[in-house]
């Protein structure tokens, strides 16, 4: 499995979070599999976005559709600030843990 991970600092959730939704055909379209959206406990003005792919190449042509189409415009990125940091990352193992453990019994 293959994730774009994505960081960086919002001022305001809500309008983030309606301009993430508006990019969810575009997401599927690209060959995203599945996303998570996480906030730091102390840090409700930061955004932590994993994206799932099958393929190294679906995640970097994304990404460069992010850059390019997507923050390189206020409007289509509202509540963005600065330069999200970003890293296309392969996952070497993975575990649910308990659930697994749970499953097996």
């Amino acid at each position: 499995m293959i994730t774009l991970h994505i960081e960086h600092p919002i001022t305001d959730y809500t309008v983030w979070k309606t301009a993430f939704d508006r990019f969810a055909d575009a997401r599927r379209d690209a060959g995203v599999l599945r996303h998570q959206v996480r906030r730091p406990v102390d840090d409700p003005a930061y955004v932590v976005v994993d994206l799932s792919f099958a393929a190294t190449e679906q995640a970097e042509g994304f990404l460069d559709f992010l850059r390019t189409r997507v923050w390189a415009n206020p409007e289509r990125a509202p509540a963005l600030v600065g330069t999200p940091a970003t890293r296309v990352l392969v996952t070497e193992e993975e575990s649910r843990g308990a659930v697994e453990e749970a499953e097996g019994a």
